[in-house]
């Protein structure tokens, strides 16, 4: 008889009482799976850019866990005192990066790098006295999170062992990760602070664990660490649903998830930056851009610029609602309250396709999110706008002789000749290109570093010609001071000549000549990795993989069960199948609903339902025979692969969500029935269990895949999958035996 954990008692053996636990066990570990997600990407430094890490940390330790059901000891007690250590040296990690200069964390090499993360690059590997890759970083964090899962997992497995209808024992699993979703999603609506979702999480891992002084004591202790980091400091910190926002009133600036983002500043007084395409057009001879898109709005300096040069209408999209509140708050400008201006809080690419409202002058504004999408996949929140469909949707949006400008620190000049070859592919025109400070060339092995550079692109535009006219034998000079440029027109061949105004505060600017990449791999909705060197799994993620499977194999070996398991190989390929079913969904409907957390939390919602529906059809038509539903599958898998992305961005309203809940969720709901049928006659439920959710990591590992052969592709990946796993019915599903 497997045993029960230490907090049974009394009625532990009823059914009742089994179903409750599963229920919970299931609400727990997808709740504080989402918690860990947020709250290790925005501690430990760099982790950010690598929440999958976390992700597939906890699917293996709720693997092993499973496979440890069996085991006498009660490894859940193990949970609260790793999760302590887990904390307390994310705190650690990042005290030591934030107060010792000496120290840098190196990700993949960000002098010159396969793949640019934003905000990496700021300490030099040759003045540090101490270098620690990322991967180290990471291979520690893995283990311990996993560890932390892994006593979660044998509560799970155990909760499956006690109900001997599997399909309800499944039901309840999937019912209680829905409540999960549902809480953490309302949690992060209200803006919770962090502290109250580890409290949430360690309240009810007490109930599962010994409830020792001891136990409750460390409990305690993690929610106060918690709290203490989240609300010391001179800087307010405030969660919104994609970071952890640093803000600090008296500077303006803002960082997220330790990564400094935007600093908001009156732009009368300083930034002049803001102020360039305007300044521009102005001293061309064009007339001010009436309508204004600002895409990434932010705090609002950029909506200042816009109105300081006469726009009669700016349309703000920023995806965070918080960056917005601050700007609307304490922009000392006060941009936000104008009647010109109006607030979309929405996904950049998702408003572009929504509005039929056409502009003057469309600005993507600083757009680095510093942040992935999801913790599923290797996409960026930003992904979707820089690609060559993305372009072609702003072009559809400008009037006739509109201007596109995109800015930003773009740290390498191969990521300036890309933006450049997308631009003149999709407006017909090479862009006007400009870097601060001046530089006469860029080309695709020159560091960008500390430099900003403007790209100004439109389809037939008299005031890109005019400019372009303009810069003949001439610089632009721009002042530090905003106000001095009110007095100039900037295009002169020397700096301007002004009564107390000393000529080193004059910044020259030129178009700069780009060299492209000859053949440079443009990016697209379906390859969206603007920032990735070349179609490839970097080196970075290889030794990622690499170091993922070398600690998983350790933490299986210290907690798997003593004694000889057989693991489903058929369950375990159906994981890793059903895994990239859920990364393609995800990032299909990312596309065309935008990249917002809502999105996401509806998708994986939306996800679990159809798992439920699986059930409910396999309780009622308890299908005989598994293979017809492999190849709905597989029918289903070939259609998507089929279907381009853009012939669902052509739909409108109905028609789109129809069609793309269709092409996403219709394999889903085949895949679980595949998964119900199968489990439903499980001799062993814990290993059943175990083996799927170590497909699911496996499905994880292979998920970078897309940086080589793009998202629609994985549908390809995932037929092999599947095929494999039905391969296995037909052999019987013999597995080796896997010693523990």
């Amino acid at each position: 008889m497997r045993d029960m954990t230490s907090s049974d008692s009394g009625d532990a053996g009823s059914p009742r009482r089994a179903a409750v636990d599963l229920f919970l066990i299931s609400f727990l570990i997808l709740f504080l799976e989402l918690a860990a997600i947020r709250w290790f990407g925005s501690m430990v430094v760099f982790l950010t850019f690598f929440t999958n890490i976390v992700l597939l940390a906890s699917f293996l330790g709720m693997s092993v866990g499973c496979l440890a059901a069996s085991r006498r000891e009660n490894l859940v007690d193990r949970a609260i005192p790793l999760l302590l250590v887990a904390v307390v040296l994310a705190e650690a990690v990042l005290v030591i990066y934030s107060y010792f200069g000496t120290v840098m964390i190196d990700v993949g090499g960000q002098g010159s790098p396969q793949q640019i993360y934003f905000g990496t690059e700021y300490r030099a590997r040759d003045v540090s006295r101490f270098v620690v890759p990322i991967e180290a970083v990471a291979a520690i964090f893995f283990v311990l999170i996993a560890l932390v899962f892994v006593g979660l997992g044998q509560v799970m497995g155990r909760g499956f062992d006690r109900i001997p209808d599997r399909i309800r024992a499944y039901t309840l699993n999937i019912s209680g990760s829905l409540a999960g979703i549902v809480a953490f999603a309302l949690l992060s609506y209200l803006r919770t602070p962090p502290e109250i979702w580890f409290a949430i999480a360690l309240a009810l891992c007490l109930s599962f664990v010994r409830r020792t002084p001891r136990q409750v004591a460390r409990a305690m202790t993690i929610v106060i660490i918690v709290a203490l980091s989240a609300h010391l400091g001179p800087s307010q910190i405030i969660w919104s649903p994609y970071y952890k926002v640093t803000y600090a009133a008296e500077t303006g600036m803002i960082s997220t998830n330790n990564i400094g983002h935007q600093q908001m500043v009156s732009v009368a007084k300083s930034g002049p930056g803001y102020l360039l395409p305007h300044l521009l057009n102005r001293d061309a001879g064009g007339a001010p851009f009436a309508d204004v898109l600002v895409i990434g709005a932010g705090s609002g300096n950029d909506v200042d610029a816009a109105l300081r040069q006469g726009a009669t209408h700016v349309d703000a999209v920023e995806i965070d609602p918080v960056m917005n509140e601050i700007g609307r708050r304490d922009h000392p400008d006060r941009p936000y309250s104008d009647p010109r201006v109006t607030i979309h809080i929405d996904d950049g690419r998702s408003f572009l396709r929504s509005t039929s409202r056409q502009y003057d002058l469309i600005v993507y504004a600083l757009v680095d999110s510093l942040v992935l999408h999801s913790g599923y996949s290797t996409l960026r929140l930003e992904s979707f706008l820089f690609t060559r469909e993305a372009f072609a949707d702003i072009r559809a949006r400008l009037k006739p002789g509109g201007v596109f400008a995109a800015y930003n620190y773009y740290r390498q000049g191969w990521l300036v000749g890309r933006l450049t070859t997308m631009m003149t592919g999709v407006f017909g025109s090479p862009p006007l290109v400009m870097s601060l400070p001046y530089v006469e060339r860029i080309g695709p092995d020159d560091a960008q570093v500390n430099q900003i550079t403007f790209l100004l692109a439109g389809a037939q535009s008299p005031a890109l010609d005019r400019i372009q006219q303009r810069f003949a034998g001439r610089y632009f000079w721009i002042n530090n001071a905003p106000e001095r440029n009110d007095a100039i027109n900037g295009f002169l061949l020397q700096p301007p000549s002004l009564a107390d105004v000393p000529l080193d505060s004059w910044q020259k600017i030129g178009l700069a000549e780009v060299e492209a990449r000859p053949r440079d791999h443009v990016p697209t909705d379906d390859w969206p990795f603007l920032y990735l060197l070349n179609p490839t799994v970097p080196a970075l993620n290889l030794r990622g993989i690499v170091v993922m499977a070398v600690c998983s194999l350790a933490v299986l070996y210290w907690s798997a069960p003593p004694r000889r398991v057989r693991p489903n190989w058929r369950m375990f390929f159906l994981g890793a199948g059903f895994m990239l079913l859920e990364t393609k969904g995800v990032v299909h409907l990312a596309l065309l609903f935008g990249s917002t957390w809502i999105v996401n939390s509806i998708v994986f919602f939306a996800i679990l339902v159809m798992i439920l529906l699986s059930n409910l059809y396999v309780l009622l038509v308890r299908p005989a025979r598994v293979w017809p539903y492999y190849l709905l599958v597989a029918a289903s898998l070939i259609t998507g692969l089929l279907i381009p992305i853009d012939a669902f961005l052509s739909l409108q309203g109905p028609a789109r969500v129809l069609a793309s809940c269709a092409i996403v969720f219709v394999p889903v709901f085949f895949a679980g029935i595949v998964f119900a049928t199968t489990f439903r006659d499980s001799r062993e439920p814990d290993i059943d269990i175990g083996s799927n959710i170590a497909g699911a990591m496996a499905g994880g590992l292979t998920e970078p895949l897309s940086l080589m052969i793009g998202f629609g592709n994985l549908l390809l990946v995932a037929l092999i999958l599947y095929g494999c796993s039905w391969l296995l019915v037909r052999k019987g599903g013999a597995a080796p035996a896997l010693t523990g």
